[in-house]
């Protein structure tokens, strides 16, 4: 992959700057090397040849490999950078990520119709609503009893602007990135205020520490692995977390943020709040990647948009009972079922990980609202059985 063709251009309304900026993303998109085509012929056959059930195969057509295969971004992505998970890990469920925020225009045949199917309906013609927090006092408890949700999460992801996603960053970038959000970080005050903890030269202490609070991220996963994201590791990666540990930020893992806001019981609005008031903090300071008709720009085209997941791990043992029939009841109200550790992981004593699906073309309160009302109808139907 070529790193050094990074090109700023200042945005100039005249017809000499426009053409000068036609010219370099023609040049930028010009030649894919011999070796990267090989190996893109090879990975669409194996594709085609297996019975994958990703969205990647599904939309990846003759015909749009073909008219993509020989593009590139300015920061020498190809197409091979975006599928390469997908290829090697035929059990995806997606298969593609973005390797930095020019691949969603540059290779939008292929991201649009991708998009559009996961978060059910965007179309490419489609904006995605400004951000909009909505009324944070509005939501409540989820479960006062406490005999279901044993606890709430929210978070959203970030990426700061200037910089490109995991797989074309340089280690120097990796390391000013850190000490831009430790810095920034340093400044949170309140219940926020905590301890930004960079994972290289981290003491053995701190690191068994984090692991007991399941605050620590691992290097990326297989899919994670293939697409290029945990180059240089563990350089430029830490975790910020509070006094109470309830707040938590990853620098550097799968995005370049990621806000956190987390408690046990099921006090949505607590969680909730908390989270807002971070983000609205944390903005301030850092100018975030925001595409006019996506939102907010992310690695993974299934975090676009509003970038929020709001999620319980909750114990449903009758529904549960049939894993299939939990998650038609789920789909319902446009949740998804995770296993306790998250993705690609299974539920540890019948405790599932059940949070929102949708995340681009409604704003951040209706996504975790869709939350809250699915998870209350679950909480109803377990009641009933």
């Amino acid at each position: 992959m070529n790193y050094k063709l990074k090109v700023t251009i200042p945005v100039v309304v005249c017809g000499g700057a426009v053409l000068a900026y036609y010219l370099i993303r023609r040049k930028a998109a010009a030649m894919v090397d011999a070796g990267t085509l090989e190996k893109l012929e090879a990975g669409f056959s194996k594709l085609q040849a297996s019975d994958s059930k990703s969205l990647l195969k599904k939309y990846l057509t003759k015909e749009v490999f073909e008219s993509l295969k020989n593009k590139k971004t300015s920061f020498g992505s190809t197409l091979l950078d975006c599928i390469q998970s997908g290829v090697e890990n035929l059990d995806s469920g997606v298969g593609i990520y973005a390797p930095d925020a020019e691949s969603y225009s540059v290779f939008a045949e292929l991201f649009d119709p991708i998009i559009e199917d996961y978060h059910t309906g965007f179309k490419s013609t489609d904006k995605h609503p400004p951000k909009n927090w909505g009324d944070v006092e509005s939501l409540g408890n989820l479960d006062p009893a406490g005999e279901f949700v044993v606890s709430t999460r929210v978070r959203c992801g970030r990426s700061m602007e200037g910089y490109p996603f995991n797989p074309c960053l340089t280690e120097a970038q990796y390391k000013e990135m850190e000490e831009k959000v430790s810095t920034t970080l340093s400044g949170l005050e309140g219940e926020l205020k905590g301890t930004f903890y960079p994972l290289t030269g981290m003491s053995k202490e701190t690191q068994q520490q984090l692991i007991d609070d399941h605050f620590l991220f691992k290097e990326g996963d297989r899919f994670l692995q293939a697409a290029n994201a945990c180059r240089f590791w563990p350089s430029g990666r830490g975790i910020y977390h509070n006094e109470n540990k309830t707040f938590l930020v990853w620098c550097n893992e799968e995005d370049h943020l990621r806000l956190i806001s987390m408690q046990m019981g099921g006090d949505l609005k607590q969680v909730y709040k908390r989270l807002v008031t971070a983000v609205n903090d944390i903005e301030k300071r850092v100018p975030f990647s925001h595409h006019d008709r996506l939102g907010f720009l992310t690695f993974c085209p299934t975090n676009l948009g509003t970038t929020v997941r709001a999620s319980v791990h909750i114990k449903l043992p009758k529904l549960a009972a049939d894993k299939a029939k939990l998650e038609e009841v789920a789909s319902k109200y446009h949740l998804q079922v995770r296993g306790t550790r998250g993705e690609h992981t299974e539920a540890e004593g019948g405790v599932y990980d059940i949070s929102n699906k949708r995340r681009m073309g409604l704003t951040e309160y209706d996504a975790v609202k869709e939350m809250h009302d699915g998870i209350v109808e679950l909480i109803k139907l377990e009641k009933s059985l």
